[in-house]
């Protein structure tokens, strides 16, 4: 059978105009191989050719991965793989009237994405262990560090760009400060099995990367178009349900207002710190997930990457606020911090932003005060979702 090849005239377009006549052409052309071409592998390539690709998010039933999930949706981007273990029946009810295509259990993902990475567009690994009380360094070396190695490997073996969640908990004592310069990450010392893994990841990940020597120098560099490690500072917001002890100050402030009346804070153990006064960089998790939309957006100028507000506040900041988001007078007492996490207890963090500000993320983050109303009055007090 002989093929009549459409001739193409684009005199008269603008360059818009030429680009969607191309494509109309492409699809002419595709159109008439499929309906006059029996053949099973032409008509997988038409279909291939006109399927979005897919954007990846691990710990997607998680807390940022679920309100990760939502600004996507927001975004009107709902092409979306969620991988988790889907075994939690309160971290599903995250997932309730979102959109996304498909769901896949992570101890099935490495093996999907080994045959499918054609079909993926952007990866964002959220999923992790994140109980920083847990001391079995197996399971972080499973879940944290070899899981993050092979996603990594499979992103730089097929192009595509990695977004991937590290920690403020990298950052230890801040005996070297809380800046996301690369240098000092082999420096750091990290206070709990959690924190040295995300460590760990951001060391291999840099010497994979080229940005620090690599033991061996036999060993190519290897890493994907474009990746960001978001180290991220505290983070509260909604979707935070399942995850009891590990939940945000916020969150157990409003439970044990709603049960007692009032709220224990840990008491400092520490001379010169008073009680209630132990700081974090508080940031809002519609903020989080602002910054990860953002890298979305620009992949360029690779590396790890601060996620926080620049401002570190006090606990009892933190608490005295949420009593104001419900319309209450404060009443907060002090407890002993437990000593299964005391001695590894961070005392202060506040983000160096800088980095992040020249990679032109522009967007002001809320404050403490605009972030607890937010989460108080919306979802929490109505038990709602984001």
């Amino acid at each position: 059978m002989k093929v009549n090849y459409l001739q193409v005239d684009e005199t008269g377009y603008s360059g818009d105009e030429k680009g969607v006549h191309a494509n109309l052409q492409i699809a002419v052309i595709l159109l008439f191989v499929q309906t006059n071409f029996k053949h099973a592998y032409l008509c997988d390539l038409t279909k291939k050719w006109f399927v979005d690709k897919i954007i990846v998010i691990t710990g997607a039933a998680g807390f940022i991965g679920s309100c990760l999930l939502q600004k996507l949706n927001d975004e009107k981007l709902t092409n979306l793989l969620l991988v988790d273990d889907f075994s939690n029946p309160l971290k599903n009810k995250n997932l309730a009237e979102k959109k996304f295509k498909e769901k896949i259990h992570r101890d099935d993902f490495s093996a999907w994405f080994e045959k499918n990475a054609g079909q993926v567009e952007f990866v964002y690994h959220l999923g992790a262990r994140t109980d920083t009380t847990e001391q079995d360094t197996a399971i972080f070396d499973r879940l944290n560090l070899n899981y993050s190695k092979a996603i990594w490997n499979i992103c730089s073996t097929n192009g595509i760009p990695l977004v991937y969640a590290s920690s403020a908990a990298t950052y230890g004592l801040g005996e070297h400060g809380y800046d996301d310069r690369h240098n000092i990450v082999p420096k750091l010392k990290p206070l709990n099995p959690y924190g040295i893994s995300k460590n760990d990841f951001d060391h291999w990940a840099l010497r994979q990367s080229g940005e620090l020597p690599h033991p061996s120098s036999l060993i190519p560099h290897s890493s994907p178009p474009f990746w960001a490690g978001l180290k991220f500072f505290n983070v509260y917001g909604p979707n935070e349900y399942h995850k009891g002890r590990m939940a945000s100050v916020i969150f157990h402030t409003v439970k044990q207002i709603r049960e007692t009346g009032g709220m224990k804070l840990f008491r400092s153990h520490r001379p010169g710190i008073a009680d209630g006064h132990q700081s974090r960089d508080f940031i809002y998790v519609k903020d989080v997930v602002d910054v990860c939309w953002f890298f979305y957006k620009n992949r360029k100028n690779s590396g790890l990457y601060n996620v926080g507000t620049g401002e570190a506040r006090t606990f009892l900041d933190l608490a005295v606020n949420t009593f104001r988001a419900m319309d209450l007078e404060p009443n907060i007492s002090f407890i002993d911090t437990p000593e299964d996490i005391r001695e590894t207890y961070q005392y202060f963090t506040e983000a160096n932003m800088a980095k992040l500000r020249t990679a032109g993320y522009e967007q002001p983050f809320h404050s403490l005060e605009e972030g607890v109303e937010d989460y108080v009055k919306n979802y929490l007090l109505n038990e709602k979702n984001w």
